[in-house]
């Protein structure tokens, strides 16, 4: 979805792979025979990626990085560009240190996604799509179905998954990422994986047919 935030940002001049990106490199091209080592193109975008965000605390993908993955695998720099463009996981521009991604499809819009937006609004100050926190902190996303229906409402952190948000628990969420700590993901209601609230309420106990 179109980010509303188009301020102006510069592109590195110079991109280069450090240890822990050569290292992870080595270890994807291995997969693929030679002649088709461009295949490599998704897992070495994320590679750049995570290397942007160890570097800078901002996780995205500049351009001169693209040409150095083009040239690794020996593709046209267009055809790099195709692939981070089309996927919404690759970030296009700078981030803040925290990417708050929030599912407002219909199963987390009918669990409550409006409040857990409005709730991130307020504690981060962001106002549209796509807006970074005056801190650098916080840049706000709205994405399409992260694939938890179940625990909806789902506020995706990074690669990290918070469930059943409200927006008391978003307010405790963004307290915790402003001193550094990242509480236990998956349920913030206390539930078992996917079970009910209030634990299993059935298959509690082990039951065997009776022998003829």
């Amino acid at each position: 979805m179109a980010a509303t935030n188009a301020a102006p940002f510069e592109q590195p001049l110079r991109f280069d792979f450090d240890a822990e990106s050569e290292a992870e490199i080595e270890k994807v091209l291995k997969r693929y025979p030679p002649e088709r080592k461009a295949s490599g193109v998704i897992p070495l975008l994320w590679i750049v990626q995570r290397q942007m965000g160890r570097r800078t605390n901002s996780a995205w993908v500049p351009v001169k990085a693209m040409d150095a993955i083009a040239e690794r695998l020996g593709m046209a720099p267009i055809r790099v560009y195709e692939v981070a463009t089309f996927y919404l996981m690759f970030n296009m521009r700078p981030i803040g240190k925290y990417h708050l991604q929030l599912c407002t499809t219909t199963p987390c819009w009918l669990r409550g996604s409006d409040d857990v937006v409005a709730a991130c609004r307020a504690e981060t100050g962001i106002k549209g799509w796509g807006e970074t926190s005056a801190d650098g902190l916080f840049t706000m996303t709205e994405v399409e179905c992260v694939g938890a229906c179940v625990n909806a409402p789902i506020l995706q952190v990074d690669d990290d998954f918070y469930e059943d948000m409200n927006a008391e628990r978003v307010k405790t969420l963004i307290a915790s990422l402003r001193k550094g700590e990242r509480p236990p993901v998956g349920s913030m209601a206390g539930r078992q994986k996917s079970a009910p609230e209030g634990g299993p309420i059935t298959l509690t106990t082990l039951q065997f047919a009776p022998e003829a």
